[in-house]
């Protein structure tokens, strides 16, 4: 490893940049394999793994970046951010959310606002509240069946387990989920992605769709292109009768870049449209 594995590495960002993504990809395999691990470019290759849906290999680099020289307290959030991410779509939601909650917790940034206000929006999805009840009731019974198992015959009574309530705790979830998204719109009340992700709080983990609404009116008006905000808004103009404008909306979300933070994605989207056009 050199002086041409830096420049390669400098060629590789700028190729990704102007979207020749397969050249990109074979120049960062090459100085990945020479042991090259500076920050900026082996974050670049991570986000261009997640991006091709290739979240375990970029769970390894993104590991292997943590030792990078001058890693900077942003490259870290972006790091944990893109970790958390991989956790996310790997269907380990949980470890992604305990990961940011520390770094949030060290550094709170716009960046980590974002993305852990979305995690906490997909926790308690209202559609996943029977599953996450189960999973309470499921991790509350590890530890006395572990106890039971270990435990020697004895006469003496044993202290009875803490009782756990699922629905107390799904409901102490939920109101960390809206107060952390209030806090982050009061963090930054312009911030699209934060006034999205209050805004989903209210439609998906709360059933408020009047007090979703003008959040996501606000976000739609500073940044017109985010997709989840005009998936939603689509679900106002469905809801009113207006199937042209939902249409419009969804046709505008598809020249969006998608994320694997957004709710919808773009096959979703097409079928939207095509079943709204039928």
């Amino acid at each position: 490893m050199g002086f041409l594995t830096g420049i390669k590495a400098s060629k590789a960002m700028n190729l990704q940049t102007k979207g020749q993504v397969e050249e990109a990809r074979r120049l960062y395999e090459e100085v990945y394999a020479e042991g090259f691990i500076a920050a900026r470019p082996m974050l670049a290759y991570a986000l261009l793994l997640i991006r091709a849906g290739e979240y375990k290999k970029a769970q390894e680099v993104l590991v292997k970046t943590q030792k990078a020289p001058g890693l900077t307290a942003e490259q870290k959030s972006q790091l944990f951010m893109d970790y958390a991410v991989c956790c996310f779509k790997l269907d380990d939601l949980d470890r992604g959310v305990r990961l940011l909650e520390r770094q949030h917790a060290k550094a709170p940034t716009g960046l980590t606002y974002g993305a852990l206000g979305y995690l906490y929006v997909e926790q308690y999805d209202l559609s996943k509240k029977q599953d996450r009840l189960a999973a309470i009731l499921a991790k509350a019974a590890e530890p006395a069946a572990e106890a039971e198992a270990d435990a020697e015959p004895s006469e003496e009574a044993q202290p009875a387990a803490p009782a756990v309530d699922p629905e107390k705790e799904w409901n102490d979830g939920l109101q960390k989920v809206l107060l952390f998204n209030k806090e982050a719109v009061d963090y930054d009340e312009e911030d699209p992605i934060c006034l999205d992700n209050l805004a989903q709080t209210y439609y998906r983990c709360l059933g408020d769709k009047e007090t979703a609404k003008p959040l996501f009116e606000k976000a739609h008006q500073i940044k017109p292109g985010q997709i989840d905000t005009l998936w939603f808004l689509s679900r106002y103009d469905l809801e009113a009768g207006n199937t042209g404008a939902a249409i419009e909306k969804l046709e505008t979300a598809l020249e969006g870049r998608f994320s694997p933070l957004n709710f919808t994605n773009k096959a979703m989207i097409e079928a939207e449209i095509e079943r709204l056009r039928k």
